[in-house]
């Protein structure tokens, strides 16, 4: 095998064999391919792509350059992925819940990522929780607690680890190819029997309409069922913020009120009808609507906030913290009300934007070493078409800082439109599975 070899296959609009797709995967894992080889190949991939066929088999490469887990539970091994979007914090209610239906859930999760927030970043803003855990103990919270979620090791998919890097500074990010492989590589050497996929779309997700959300659901649904995994895919609405926070804290307190006290809203049913599809696909329930009563029934009577805390405090967080968890989160120093300039109808809302405001505010990273605070972000946030008066709060800020507050309420002045008359109503789900 020989890296210019295959990089001339792809730049001629050939797709490489699986055979030698697995070399440079492993090339790319132990150093033998070199940066500028990486970069040609996903610049030829991007360019000319590589077919469904030259797809799975990329993505089976890329699982099998590191670790592959395996697991011996009494149930169904589950897990979801989400494209990305703002108020999005759907892991945290979905792991416990399907946990507390019988389900295990290893769930290997990101950090933030552009203006989209990352799981690992809000689990942390729970006070001694730490995600990078061993795989022993991975293991040990998976089994008792039914799921944990925590950040990959050097050893899954480090194929992966080193394209996206390369991908991130060759432009070559858009590829759906290379994000199909990225997503899917992880997951599936996380060892999963099945997988549901949140793909977002509207003006706070990466894809802005629903024929582009459509094509990479349909990419992923369809390699990773060819790759052995039973996949199914959700399109969900992601024009303003799926819950009324965003920034790390401020989103775990909207889990601890849907898993502790019984709240509805977005976030809720979004996560029952991930986790209806999840249950059915296993085979734990007849079908998607009765994986939804199930789903409910552990949020209501309280399991699945148990089975949360049980995590929380194998990873390191406080033993009672789902009795106190208002008193465990950090709070920001400064809290700012922004108000409405006019009277009318909440018209449009610039997810993206929002997004950005709580980067900027500290709650994401502009470079990888920057530190981030839990503590700040927005809550309260309004609704699309909501009526509101001149003068009412359309969002809080949480900042550290009062120049911080001033710039963030610029921001969302600019980010929320509001108009004589409000827009037509979207669903919260466009189409329930793929």
């Amino acid at each position: 095998m020989d890296a210019r070899a295959i990089i001339a296959q792809l730049r001629r609009g050939e797709t490489p064999e699986r055979a030698a797709l697995s070399w440079f995967a492993r090339g790319l894992a132990d150093g033998t391919v070199s940066d500028a080889q990486a970069g040609a190949f996903a610049m030829g991939v991007c360019l000319n792509g590589l077919g469904e066929e030259g797809r799975v088999a990329l993505t089976l490469a890329m699982r099998d350059s590191g670790d592959r887990l395996a697991w011996d539970l009494p149930g169904p091994v589950l897990d979801k992925h989400s494209t990305g979007g703002v108020g999005d914090c759907v892991s945290l209610v979905l792991a416990p819940a399907l946990a507390a239906c019988g389900a295990y859930v290893p769930m290997i999760s990101g950090r933030g990522l552009g203006h989209t927030g990352g799981t690992l970043d809000k689990l942390e803003a729970i006070p001694g929780l730490k995600t990078a855990v061993s795989e022993a103990q991975f293991r040990a919270v998976v089994r008792d607690a039914g799921c944990a979620i925590v950040s990959a090791t050097a050893e899954i998919a480090p194929a992966d680890r080193r394209l996206y890097a390369v991908r991130d500074v060759t432009a070559t990010v858009e590829s759906l190819d290379l994000i199909t492989a990225s997503i899917l590589s992880k997951k599936l050497a996380a060892g999963l029997e099945g997988l549901v996929l949140d793909v977002k779309v509207g003006s706070g997700a990466f894809m802005k309409t629903v024929e582009e959300a459509a094509e990479l659901a349909d990419a992923l649904v369809s390699t990773a069922n060819l790759a052995g995994c039973p996949t199914s895919a959700i399109l969900s609405e992601m024009n303003q913020p799926l819950a009324s926070s965003l920034g790390n804290a401020l989103e775990v307190a909207e889990v601890m009120r849907v898993l502790c006290d019984g709240a509805g809203g977005p976030l809720a049913e979004l996560s029952v009808s991930l986790g209806g599809v999840l249950l059915a696909n296993a085979g734990m329930v007849e079908d998607a609507e009765q994986g939804v009563a199930r789903m409910l029934a552990v949020l209501e009577n309280g399991e699945a906030g148990v089975r949360f805390g049980q995590m929380v405090a194998a990873m390191g967080g406080p033993v009672q913290f789902t009795q106190s968890w208002r008193r465990f989160l950090p709070e920001a120093t400064v809290i700012y009300e922004v108000l409405a300039p006019r009277t009318g109808y909440v018209a449009q809302i610039d997810g993206e934007a929002l997004g950005l405001a709580v980067v900027a505010l500290g709650g994401g990273r502009q470079v990888e070493s920057d530190q981030i605070d839990p503590a700040v972000g927005l809550s309260e946030v309004v609704r699309l078409g909501q009526k509101v008066d001149k003068g009412q709060p359309l969002l809080r800020v949480h900042a550290a800082r009062e120049d911080a507050a001033q710039a963030a309420q610029q921001a969302v002045l600019a980010a929320i439109v509001i108009s004589e008359e409000g827009p037509a109503a979207l669903p919260l789900v466009y189409e329930r599975s793929r």
